[in-house]
């Protein structure tokens, strides 16, 4: 199911389901496939189509059947009944997925989620920065803050224009990142509760007086 070949934009899942419903019991008509792969009618009749065209499947009359290594993604020449042009079978899922675009999709799939996930762990760990208790010292009578270090800081290999953030895994903009223009790392949640500025201010305004106070 996680082959390029399987995506989306490929032959889909709905092959799957009727490639492993002929396997499991050959010779059967659309009206038997619907049920047996839980395929819409329409869905069945265009997919069937798709597998045909890489002669994965053939039919005699109104009977389906998987040609003959059809699960290792090898088809056969079919005729076309339309135009009489004999169609390349399938070499392999592999040149399936390149046939239709979407090859290499699972791996990008893959970093794109990685990246994600990791861009919430960093997220959650700024969070908890923010729920830290605050670090006073008494001076004078007065508390002052001791400023924590910013973990914001991000390496100028990851700017893109217009203050764009390049994820380091897919290297892609990011779409919920931005870089102020003091090189800072801004997520942009609609859970924020301060803006970028605000919080820069209170730092600036902390450090200052730890500053003074040192």
């Amino acid at each position: 199911m996680g082959h390029d070949a399987f995506a989306h934009h490929g032959l889909g899942s709905a092959a799957l389901l009727i490639i492993s419903a002929l396997h499991l019991r050959p010779d059967q008509t659309v009206a038997e496939l619907v049920g047996t792969s839980s395929v819409s009618r329409a869905t069945t009749y265009r997919t069937l189509r798709g597998l045909a065209d890489h002669g994965l499947v053939q039919h005699t009359g109104e009977t389906w059947t998987l040609a003959p290594r059809a699960l290792e993604g090898f088809g056969i020449r079919l005729p076309d009944a339309d135009n009489n042009h004999t169609a390349a079978p399938a070499q392999g899922w592999t040149q399936v997925a390149e046939q239709h675009g979407t090859s290499g999709i699972a791996a990008r799939r893959k970093a794109l989620h990685t990246a994600e996930r990791a861009a919430y762990q960093e997220a959650l760990d700024r969070l908890a920065q923010h729920r830290s208790r605050a670090v006073v010292i008494i001076r004078d009578g007065h508390q002052v803050l001791v400023p924590v270090p910013r973990p914001d800081e991000i390496p100028p290999a990851w700017h893109a224009p217009n203050g764009r953030v390049l994820d380091p895994v897919t290297g892609r903009p990011a779409a919920d990142w931005r870089v102020a223009t003091d090189g800072r790392l801004i997520l942009i949640t609609p859970s924020d509760q301060r803006s970028y500025d605000e919080l820069a201010a209170a730092h600036a305004e902390a450090l200052s007086e730890w500053e003074s106070v040192a």
